[in-house]
C-alpha cells in the first residue's frame, strides 16, 4: 500500500509543479523537446503486461522447483497457491515480494528469469494486494487500554494542577515493540492495584492540601557524571555546581531543606584548605548563605571526618515555612573566579574519578526536603483553586457544593459525560466521611480516592453502540475521538474546551457541521476545531474500519 501511496504522491507533485509553472517542471520540458517523439515511440513499442498464465509458468520454472509440497524450502510452499485470487494468499505473496525486491530470490547460483518478467510478476502482486487492502482494510478494534505511568502522571497534572513523581508511586510499564503504551501488555495485577490505591490516597490528600499529611523525606541527588566547576542553568549567576529542584510541596507548613556535600571513601570532604560559600534559594530568593572550609574545618575534617562533616552540613540546613504548590529550590556554591587555571589543557569533566584524593573543590552530593511540619489549612494552593469551584457557607449548602465539585472533576477524569448513578456513587463516599465526623475537605478527599481507582479513569474504554448488528459499521463518537487524539498528541486527558466541543458534537445530527469561524492560534485550538468537524472514520463491531 505504501508503494502505491508514494507513486501517487510523486505524480501529484509533478502535476502541481507543472500547474504552477515551477522552474523544475518547465526546465525538464525545455531541455529535450525533440526527445518526445522518441519517448512516445518507445512507449508504443512497450510490450503488454504479462498475464496470469505467464506468471504461473515463471513460478513453475524458477520457484516451485524448491518451494513445493515435497521440499518446503524455508517453510514456503508456492505449489497450489492461486494466482487468480491473490488476496486469498496475501501472507505468502508478501513474503515473495520482500524476497524478490531484496534480490534474494531466486538465490545466487541458480537460473534466474528475465528481469523484466520478474519485475512484471512483483508489480502485479503488489498492485493486486494494494487494491484489495484499499477496498476493505481490516484493522483491529480498540481494546481496553490502561493508562501507562506517564499518561497517569500527565492526567493527574491536568486534573488537579499537581506535579507528582509517578516513578515513586507506580512501577514501570512493560513494553511491546519498543512502546510502553501498547494496550496488549498494559495488564493489571493485584499488587499493581495496591499501588494505584496507595497513589490515590497520597494524591487526593495533596489535591485538597490536607494539613493531616504525614511528613515525609525526599532525596534529590546530583548526577555524579557532571562537572561542578561551572554554572548550572536555572541557578543564580555567579554560582557554580549545585542542583535545581522543582518540588511539589503538598501543604502549607514548615519544611527542612538539608544540603549534603560529597565525601570520599573515608568520609573526607575535599577542598577545605580554602573557604567556600554555599547558597540555598527558594523561588530565586536567598534563604541560606553559609561559609565553610579554612584551616579550622580542614583540620577537623582530617581528625574526625564524619563528625566534622556533619557539623559543617548543619550550617546549610534551613527550616522555613512554604506554601502548598510547586516551588523551585536551588543549591549552589558561590563561584570565586572564572579565570583559566594552570591545569591540564583538557581536564576531566568528572572530579570523582579518584575516590580518595582530598584535593579539589567541594561538591554537592544530594539535597533532602522533609515535611510538612505544623501544617495548616490552605485555600490558595493551585490544586485547591483547580478543584474547589465552590465553597459551602453552611452545612445546608455542603451537599450541593460537593455535588458540583465532584461532578465537574469526574467529567474531566472520566473524559466524558457522567451519569447520575456515577455522581451518586461519588457522593456516597463523601457522605460516609461526613457521617464519621469528617470535614467537608475530608469528604471530598475520600470521594477523590475512589475516583482515582475507578476503571473509567484508569482505563480508556470504547463501547459499541447498543443494539448494533454484528458486522455493522458506525462512526466513532466525538467524545471517543477527542480522547484518542488528546492521548495521542499529549499523552493526557482532553481539556475542558475540547471536551465541551466533543460532547456538543455528539448531540448534533450526524450530518451537521460545526466548523468554528474563530482564528486558530495553537495546536490545542487546531485539535478542537478538528474534533468539531463531523467527518470521522467508521468502525464496525467486528473491528473493520472503513473510509468515510
Amino acid at each position: 500500500m505504501r508503494r502505491s501511496v508514494f507513486v501517487g504522491l510523486a505524480a501529484s507533485v509533478a502535476v502541481l509543479l507543472s500547474a504552477v509553472g515551477h522552474p523544475l517542471a518547465s526546465a525538464k520540458v525545455d531541455q529535450a523537446p525533440a526527445a518526445a517523439p522518441v519517448q512516445a515511440a518507445a512507449a508504443t513499442a512497450k510490450p503488454a503486461a504479462r498475464t496470469a498464465p505467464d506468471h504461473a509458468a515463471l513460478l513453475k520454472q524458477y520457484c516451485i522447483t524448491c518451494h513445493n509440497e515435497r521440499l518446503k524450502t524455508a517453510g514456503l510452499v508456492l505449489e497450489g497457491v492461486s494466482l487468480t485470487d491473490i488476496p486469498a494468499g496475501a501472507e505468502v505473496w508478501e513474503k515473495v515480494i520482500r524476497k524478490v525486491r531484496a534480490g534474494m530470490m531466486p538465490p545466487v547460483g541458480v537460473p534466474r528469469p528475465d528481469p523484466a518478467a520478474l519485475e512484471s510478476l512483483v508489480t502485479d502482486l503488489e498492485t493486486t494486494l494494494d487494491k484489495a487492502a484499499l477496498s476493505a482494510p481490516v484493522l483491529r478494534g480498540p481494546t481496553i487500554h490502561r493508562l501507562n505511568r506517564a499518561e497517569y502522571g500527565n492526567a493527574i497534572r491536568d486534573l488537579f494542577a499537581l506535579q507528582v513523581d509517578v516513578s515513586s508511586l507506580l512501577p514501570p510499564d512493560e513494553e511491546a515493540f519498543g512502546f510502553d503504551n501498547n494496550a496488549s501488555v498494559l495488564n493489571i495485577s493485584t499488587s499493581l492495584m495496591d499501588r494505584y490505591l496507595s497513589a490515590a490516597w497520597k494524591i487526593s490528600a495533596q489535591a485538597v492540601a490536607s494539613p493531616a499529611i504525614t511528613p515525609s523525606l525526599e532525596t534529590f541527588r546530583v548526577r555524579g557524571d557532571l562537572s561542578q566547576h561551572d554554572h548550572v542553568p536555572g541557578l543564580p549567576m555567579g554560582t557554580r555546581g549545585g542542583i535545581v529542584i522543582r518540588h511539589q510541596f503538598p501543604a502549607d507548613g514548615e519544611y527542612i531543606i538539608s544540603p549534603r556535600l560529597y565525601r570520599e571513601t573515608v568520609n573526607i570532604i575535599r577542598g577545605l584548605e580554602l573557604e567556600h560559600d554555599l547558597e540555598v534559594t527558594l523561588d530565586g530568593e536567598r534563604v541560606v548563605l553559609a561559609r565553610f572550609g579554612g584551616a579550622t574545618d580542614e583540620q577537623a575534617n582530617y581528625l574526625q571526618p564524619t563528625l566534622a562533616g556533619d557539623e559543617m552540613e548543619k550550617r546549610f540546613q534551613k527550616r522555613l515555612k512554604v506554601t502548598a504548590g510547586l516551588h523551585e529550590v536551588g543549591v549552589a556554591f558561590i563561584k570565586k573566579s572564572s579565570a583559566t587555571t594552570l591545569d591540564l589543557l583538557q581536564p576531566f569533566e568528572r572530579e570523582r574519578i579518584d575516590p580518595i584524593t582530598p584535593v579539589g573543590i567541594p561538591e554537592l552530593d544530594r539535597v533532602t526536603v522533609e515535611g510538612p511540619f505544623n501544617a495548616v489549612k490552605s485555600d490558595s494552593s493551585p490544586s485547591r483553586k483547580r478543584l474547589f469551584t465552590c465553597t459551602p457557607t453552611s452545612d445546608r449548602d455542603a451537599a450541593t457544593c460537593a455535588r458540583t465539585i465532584l461532578s465537574a472533576v469526574a467529567r474531566r477524569a472520566y473524559r466524558g459525560p457522567v451519569s447520575e448513578t456515577e455522581t451518586t456513587r461519588l457522593l456516597g463516599f463523601y457522605e460516609k466521611e461526613r457521617a464519621r465526623g469528617g470535614s467537608f475537605d475530608q469528604g471530598i478527599e475520600s470521594a477523590l480516592t475512589f475516583l482515582l481507582v475507578n476503571p473509567r479513569f484508569l482505563y480508556r474504554i470504547e463501547q459499541d453502540p447498543a443494539n448494533l448488528a454484528a458486522g455493522a459499521s458506525y462512526r466513532v463518537g466525538d467524545v471517543e475521538m477527542a480522547s484518542r487524539l488528546s492521548f495521542f498528541l499529549w499523552s493526557s486527558i482532553p481539556d475542558d474546551e475540547l471536551l465541551d466541543l466533543a460532547i456538543a458534537g455528539r448531540a448534533r445530527a450526524a450530518g451537521s457541521s460545526h466548523a468554528e469561524g474563530r482564528a486558530v492560534t495553537g495546536p490545542r485550538q487546531q485539535l478542537r476545531r478538528a474534533v468539531a468537524l463531523p467527518a470521522q472514520p467508521a468502525r464496525s463491531a467486528a473491528g473493520r474500519r472503513r473510509l468515510p
